[in-house]
């Protein structure tokens, strides 16, 4: 998605970006404190940020039929999860994943832990169950671990829509000028990206953990795609259902998605 941005690949219009790799909790609780000016975030930490950021309308990760997935070394059932009964390691209380978690599972037990170790935490047995996000999605079975339920798959069966997961956001106090810039420069990367998809899968490669460049090449399909060239009506709809059904449960302020043009 960025390798355009930087590799010097496309036009910036004279800006000049800065760029930093965090995982995207870090990254959501930088945003709430206003520290970026240009940022992906969950959809589910949006709610507390529209009022300081908008949506980017380009850069968003849609899980299509499949997203973070609920795992354990034993078959659990959803009312095991919802119970409280276990306690699901989960990569972050302001993630979309923990949002799905709970539209899932009401009442379910989390307890946040860096994403990287929940699923060597759930194969040693330190944690009943975990939350997987990222390539965990795709190497959980290496360690012989259960799927409990692909949360993007179930999102899916009730709402018929793709799970959104995060997006860009810039911030609103940059002005429109200047967001636009932003938006156009971010645009040409993604589109440079996928025009040149071999070079830009090696520069993520540089990046990736543990994967060989078979899975590699599935997951960056997975999630960097025409839902991120464009949102489309479809994508725009299932944000705001996502931000709908978190505000009715009582999850997430009431929040309308705005986007930059």
């Amino acid at each position: 998605m960025f390798y355009g941005l930087a590799d010097g690949r496309v036009d910036t219009e004279g800006l000049v970006f800065s760029h930093e790799l965090s995982d995207i909790e870090s990254l959501n609780r930088r945003a709430m404190a206003g520290e970026l000016d240009v940022t992906a975030v969950s959809f589910h930490a949006y709610a507390w940020l529209a009022d300081r950021y908008i949506l980017l309308p380009h850069g968003a990760s849609f899980g299509d039929g499949y997203g973070p997935v609920v795992v354990s070394r034993r078959m659990l059932s959803r009312e095991d999860v919802a119970s409280g009964a276990v306690v699901v390691a989960s990569p972050g209380s302001r993630t979309t994943a923990a949002l799905a978690l709970q539209l899932w599972a009401p009442g379910a037990r989390t307890e946040d832990t860096p994403f990287d170790r929940i699923q060597p935490g759930v194969a040693s047995g330190r944690f009943a169950a975990g939350l997987l996000i990222h390539e965990g999605q795709l190497t959980f079975a290496d360690d012989g671990l259960e799927e409990i339920v692909d949360l993007g798959r179930w999102w899916k069966s009730e709402t018929g829509l793709p799970l959104p997961l995060g997006g860009n956001v810039v911030r609103r106090d940059l002005g429109a000028e200047r967001i636009g810039k932003i938006s156009r420069a971010l645009r040409r990367s993604i589109e440079y990206g996928l025009a040149h998809r071999e070079a830009a899968l090696s520069h993520a490669l540089e990046f990736a953990r543990g994967l060989d460049r078979g899975r590699a090449d599935r997951f960056v399909g997975m999630y960097v795609n025409e839902w991120t060239r464009e949102y489309g009506t479809e994508g725009r709809r299932a944000v705001q259902t996502l931000l709908d059904r978190g505000a009715a449960a009582g999850r997430i302020p009431p929040t309308r998605a705005e986007y930059a043009d």
